[in-house]
Order: structure tokens, then C-alpha cells, then sequence
């Protein structure tokens, strides 16, 4: 388990330490008290990959294309 504070990890960072997480907690092998420390930070990581998913649905959603659907520019993001 990284040290790294979760909201300066990206998504694939979060990602990789949430599979790492949920493999640790899987196992059986850790103590109640590391367990439920495991969970929160997983809770924290997936709430992560989530702001960082819907981050990137919102500038795809964005992106203005024209009648051959080639991008043409960019919609700002608080007029969706």
C-alpha cells in the first residue's frame, strides 16, 4: 500500500493500488485491524477512479464534431 495520498494519484495510479488492495483483502491473510485500514483506503481509491472516469466522460462529452463526424472543437464544459 502506497503512501501517496490518493486525490494526487491518476486514474491508472488509483487503479493499480485498488487491484492491489482488493487481492490483499481476498487473501484472508490480514488482521481485522489492517483489514478495515485496507477498506478505507480502497473506499477512497475507487471514489478516485470514479471523479477521474467522470472527469474524462465530461471532456469527452465536450468535443464538438462536424457533419463527418470529425472533431471541431471543444463545447465548454459547463454548458452540458
Amino acid at each position: 500500500m502506497s503512501d501517496r495520498p490518493v486525490t494526487e494519484m491518476s486514474f491508472e495510479e488509483a487503479m493499480r493500488e485498488l487491484e492491489a488492495v482488493v487481492r490483499q483483502l481476498e487473501s484472508g491473510d490480514v488482521e481485522l485491524e489492517a483489514s478495515i485500514q485496507l477498506y478505507e483506503r480502497g473506499a477512497a481509491l475507487k471514489k478516485r477512479c470514479e471523479e477521474k472516469l467522470k472527469e474524462a466522460e465530461e471532456k469527452v462529452a465536450a468535443i464538438t464534431l462536424n457533419e463527418q463526424g470529425e472533431p471541431t472543437g471543444m463545447n465548454p464544459v459547463e454548458d452540458l
